[in-house]
């Protein structure tokens, strides 16, 4: 298989395959062609280098070319069409293989930014960009929130200026992930300010090397890099790097939200934990605790809490399937449990290592540095992609009924908006 020929081998064709005949044919390629996982080794969620993300790229072509990448994607954009069931049964097998894994630029390229284009970008704009994000070939990122628009995604103030036939972007974006590591960016732009906030949006596909884009890497608290801001100054996009409608940009934000937040998969339990904490288990080895019963206590706490939300993730993932609407306030549940339960789990994982989980040598393996990595990052889930209390938000006003909070500004002219901020005279009207 090829990004320029979606013409698919034996282990693709139109017949059907079950289930099970699936899961066998899973295992006995992952055995001949991948190679076993490290004990205790993560999942490829945290920041990477950049010679660990070129060393994925062949991976994922490999994976392409054998007809296991985009599995439930449709065949004409490189896929397989099959459903998320099957996709499910992948990673189950795959779990204790090293995978292609690309950090946090891989998670939000395969997720909410190749399932949002799906969705709403044309038929042409799937042709050239799908295949190579299931290559391998090209690596997404967002620019989305800015310096003044987080939690309030709408007030987004980077300026696409129509200019002939072309667009000229012009702002800043800040927190977007993997962004140094990324080819592409999905970037939201404001295209008409004489309209309430969330009607004058629109996105564009952004080269990173394209001139005008400046990418400069946030260094964490644990010294890596995962997330970057992004200047646009002067950017020229055309029309063909629309995704979507010209100001129909919200709805395809909300199509984000659903897969930022998980889409049912509660942020990273996509399989079910049938093994006991894994990662926590190696932990109490390599600290000398398996026998301890309080070590033991909190591996079964963290095993339950990893149960419980993949339970509840299945759920949400059947709600989801079942409306015909993007719903991200239901898509919180699943992220409103991620954002609670992370930082416990990063907790226990200290309480069982002790010294052996707060420090790292130079140089020390993933598996040895994961817990201390795990623990500065475990409030992140609790922040990114929308903090608890925006969850809980969207949940009590649209899923509960409970009367929305007072907002001075989602129906004034974007122009107004901007303008009342800066005198201080934003009067609700």
């Amino acid at each position: 298989m090829t990004t320029g020929d979606v013409t698919t081998g034996d282990a693709t064709t139109g017949r059907a395959i079950g289930l099970d005949e699936f899961r066998a044919e899973i295992r006995a390629w992952l055995a001949a062609n991948l190679e076993r996982k490290a004990p205790g080794a993560g999942d490829g969620g945290e920041a990477r280098s950049d010679e660990q993300v070129a060393a994925a790229r062949p991976l994922q072509r490999k994976l392409f070319d054998a007809g296991y990448a985009g599995l439930s994607f449709p065949r004409e954009y490189g896929g397989r069409g099959l459903t998320g069931e099957y996709e499910r049964v992948f990673r189950e097998e795959a779990r204790d293989y090293a995978t292609p894994q690309f950090g946090g630029a891989g998670h939000v390229t395969f997720t909410a930014i190749a399932r949002s284009m799906l969705a709403h970008a044309s038929a042409d704009f799937l042709s050239r960009h799908i295949p190579p994000i299931l290559a391998g070939e090209r690596l997404w990122c967002q620019f989305y929130s800015e310096p003044e628009a987080g939690s309030d995604l709408a007030g987004i103030r980077t300026t696409a200026r129509r200019d002939g036939d072309r667009w000229v972007l012009n702002g800043s974006k800040i927190w977007s992930t993997g962004a140094h590591q990324a080819d592409y960016a999905m970037c939201l732009a404001r295209t008409d300010w004489d309209v309430p906030k969330h009607q004058g949006l629109t996105w564009f596909a952004v080269p990173t090397g394209a001139p005008g884009v400046t990418v400069r890497p946030i260094r964490q608290i644990n010294g890596a890099s995962g997330f970057c801001e992004a200047f646009l100054d002067d950017v020229v996009v055309t029309d063909e790097d629309i995704i979507g409608e010209v100001n129909g940009g919200w709805s395809v934000a909300q199509t984000m939200l659903v897969h930022e937040r998980g889409a049912g998969s509660s942020s990273g339990v996509r399989v079910e934990p049938r093994e006991l904490a894994p990662d926590l288990v190696e932990l109490a080895r390599r600290a000398g605790r398996l026998d301890d019963p309080l070590a033991r206590q909190a591996i079964a706490t963290a095993h339950i809490n990893d149960y419980a939300q993949y339970h509840l993730g299945r759920r949400i993932a059947a709600r989801l399937r079942s409306s015909a609407q993007p719903q991200p306030a239901v898509a919180a549940y699943g992220k409103l449990a991620a954002g609670v339960l992370a930082p416990i789990r990063a907790r226990i994982g200290v309480e069982i290592g002790g010294a052996e989980a707060l420090l790292w040598p130079e140089g020390a393996d993933e598996a040895a540095a994961l817990p201390a990595t795990t623990y500065l990052n475990g409030r992140m889930v609790a922040i990114a992609a929308g903090t608890n209390e925006v969850q809980r938000n969207g949940i009590g006003e649209r899923v509960l009924g409970l009367p929305r909070e007072p907002s001075f500004d989602a129906r004034k002219p974007f122009r107004d908006v901007v303008r009342d901020a800066r005198t201080w005279d934003g009067r609700i009207g």
